[in-house]
């Protein structure tokens, strides 16, 4: 029996010893194939990473951009009040001048308008009797009918008139007035 307890002890030595390799070899295969996924797993997470860091950069610029055309659009609609205002300075600093000086404006104006034949002055209620003279100097016909305007005057050639009124003035050149006042303010 103890050569039969010598071959089984061998037996099992030589099987350990096989078992004892097929570990290692399954180790080593182990080992080799988590370092393998270890290596791929770090190389896509440095590409998701770099993505990673380029949509950070997209997403960043986008806002920057949004930020800017948003400061852009203040800064624009805040000129566009500061413009609407000093019009409408310009205008209440019209109606509101001196009488010798508003008479001044009102002739110079009337002095510039074509003497076509049949041509008339309409006055405000207010202007009538002030620039009644001026009218007439001037070599026009003053109508008794008034018109509602603030300052100005209207011009009738048969039947058609125009509005000379400082209101309307603004109104027709307001786009050339804006661009002088922006040039000026900005």
């Amino acid at each position: 029996m103890n050569d039969g307890k010598i071959i089984i002890d061998k037996i099992i030595e030589m099987a350990e010893q096989e078992a004892s390799q097929i570990r290692a070899k399954a180790q080593d295969e182990v080992d080799t194939l988590l370092k393998g996924t270890k290596d791929r797993v770090e190389r896509e997470q440095d590409k998701f990473d770099v993505q990673a860091q380029q949509e950070i950069g997209k997403i960043k610029a986008k806002e920057v951009s949004g930020a800017e055309l948003k400061g852009k659009m203040a800064v624009l609609e805040e000129k566009q009040k500061l413009i609407e205002e000093v019009i409408a300075q310009a205008q209440q600093k019209l109606e509101s001048l001196p009488e010798t000086e508003y008479a001044q404006v009102i002739r110079s104006m009337i002095e510039r308008l074509d003497k076509a034949n049949g041509t008339e002055i309409i006055l405000s209620e207010k202007d009538k009797e002030k620039l009644r003279t001026i009218v007439e100097q001037s070599g026009f016909t003053l109508l008794e009918e008034t018109r509602n305007i603030d300052s100005g005057f209207v011009v009738k050639n048969g039947d058609i008139e125009y509005n000379y009124s400082f209101a309307s003035i603004i109104l027709i050149e307001q786009e050339d007035i804006r661009q002088i006042i922006a040039k000026i303010l900005f």
